[in-house]
């Protein structure tokens, strides 16, 4: 039987919210049965330093967050009730283009395969906010994209001190850039119920891995890209960076 959209957003919003950010990789077309049997495995030797699991998963978990935060982004810009909503909704959409036009550069160089769609636990995110309007609309996407920003801090440190890939460490760099911005942008909403999120933050409920797994693409599918819209005077991230060996 199918659950409502309300059903849904009160499950989410009211105490099941889950880690939007778990372990996204495709083990079969990477030839690895388990990638949670070691993350620190290294899987490629680059021209830009050795690629563990870890590596290579932080930045499908990049991408895969752009799937759907950008189209959520997007939603807040033309439905949210405040300017604080819309200007957070900028702030989404241009982060995640300029970290997805990062994942899609350098995925190519690191022989690493993106999805071009997000979740399942991360479209239903979309949904539940999608079913919800005026003050709810904004209050239901605040708060559930606050819990995921503040999941990821602590993942995007760990990359950032660890890897030895320069490709990987940069994107790292901006990722922290922009979760931060965006942090910073949800929270002057002043929705953001902190008690509600710093709990889910740190006892998320467990679900069943394809549900956090985003879909394979389809052999020879072209990489989606999340566009930047043009007019927009949004400063997120540092600048996007270049390949570079070293």
């Amino acid at each position: 039987m199918r659950i409502s959209q309300r059903k849904a957003g009160t499950a989410f919003v009211g105490g099941g919210l889950v880690l939007t950010l778990a372990a996204l990789a495709y083990p079969a077309m990477l030839g690895v049965e388990n990638t949670a049997t070691n993350q620190e495995r290294i899987i490629a030797n680059t021209p830009y330093g050795p690629l563990t699991e870890a590596d290579r998963d932080f930045v499908i978990k990049v991408r895969a967050a752009g799937l759907w935060e950008h189209p959520l982004g997007l939603m807040s810009m033309e439905r949210g009730t405040t300017p604080a909503m819309k200007e957070a909704g900028e702030h989404l959409v241009v982060g995640h283009a300029r970290l997805d036009a990062t994942c899609r550069k350098i995925a190519p160089e690191l022989g690493i395969t993106l999805p071009n769609q997000a979740s399942p636990q991360q479209q239903q995110f979309v949904a539940t906010v999608d079913g919800s309007t005026g003050k709810q609309f904004d209050t239901t996407a605040v708060n559930i994209m606050r819990v995921t920003h503040g999941q990821i801090f602590p993942t995007i440190a760990k990359i950032r001190a660890s890897t030895k890939n320069t490709l990987v460490r940069q994107l790292a760099d901006q990722a922290n850039d922009t979760v931060l911005d965006h942090i910073t942008v949800l929270e002057k909403t002043e929705l953001v119920n902190y008690d509600q999120v710093n709990f889910q933050q740190t006892t998320p409920p467990k679900m069943p891995k394809d549900q956090m797994t985003p879909p394979a693409p389809q052999p020879g599918a072209p990489v989606l890209s999340l566009p930047e819209p043009e007019g927009l005077d949004v400063n997120t991230t540092s600048p996007t960076p270049s390949p570079s060996a070293g």
